[in-house]
């Protein structure tokens, strides 16, 4: 028997004889949950397949969507993912489709949205990672649109100036992590913001690791932010992101430069 439950299909299979099997057991690459009653010498087995509730459309690149991914893996939410191809892309016909004629695309149901940090927004404010309060808000906005500078120079380097501008670009980052070290060595929660990780920690880990690929030693004289680092690469589902082949595999960067 097969029913469709709030978007989760259970099937339920029972079979009339004695059950070894433990009361309760996880199959993680089915999803499956078997439930075993020794009065009834049966057992019953739910498959859940979840449906995935948003869908990315971007390049095969970590590029603008590696917090996007992070804050969803950490808030264990579903996300099905649309492949573009560069040789696709410049054929014009998907660029067309796409307002300002630019990717990331983000389906959240009927609601489409671009720009990668209206999507972070979108996302924290539906997840519990946009503060508690109206002032948090503001701030977490402040701290993102700063993140959102770095990240302009950083893109700037890689694609426009790399060879000539690499080395002056890493001694310069220290001016530009002094900031955030400042604020997280006065943080009592050891985020940004309050107590409560927000997508503004989001995009800035994923900036800090991608610097760490740049410059190896580009927090090491930051210890607030090798902690921050470190705390939030330590959380579980973050982790095993970090640590999943396909996300891996990603390059950073379109051009190959990072």
């Amino acid at each position: 028997m097969c029913n469709l439950v709030n978007n989760v299909a259970i099937l339920q299979i029972c079979h009339y004889n004695h059950c070894n099997s433990p009361d309760y057991y996880l199959l993680d690459c089915f999803h499956a949950r078997v439930f075993c009653s020794s009065s009834l010498n049966c057992f019953t087995v739910f498959f859940f397949f979840t449906v995935a509730p948003y869908t990315l459309t971007y390049f095969p690149v970590k590029g603008r969507c590696g917090a996007l991914k992070m804050i969803l893996a950490d808030k264990e939410q579903q996300l099905k993912e649309n492949l573009v191809s560069i040789e696709d892309w410049m054929k014009g016909e998907k660029k067309s489709s796409c307002l300002f004629g630019q990717l990331p695309k983000f389906e959240d149901g009927d609601l489409v949205l671009y720009q990668s940090n209206a999507i972070l927004r979108h996302v924290g404010r539906k997840h519990g990672a946009y503060g508690k309060n109206d002032s948090e808000a503001s701030l977490i906005d402040m701290m993102n649109d700063s993140v959102e500078d770095l990240r302009l120079k950083y893109i700037k380097m890689i694609y426009q100036e790399y060879e000539t501008g690499k080395e002056a670009y890493c001694k310069d980052l220290p001016n530009h992590l002094k900031p955030f070290e400042s604020i997280l060595s006065k943080s009592k929660s050891g985020f940004l913001v309050g107590d409560q990780i927000s997508f503004a920690d989001y995009n800035l880990f994923d900036l800090l690791l991608n610097h760490k690929v740049l410059c190896a030693t580009s927090l090491d004289s930051f210890p607030a932010l090798k902690s921050y680092v470190d705390k939030i690469a330590a959380r579980p589902k973050i982790k095993a992101l970090l640590e999943c082949e396909n996300f891996k595999k990603l390059p950073i960067n379109g051009n190959g430069k990072q």
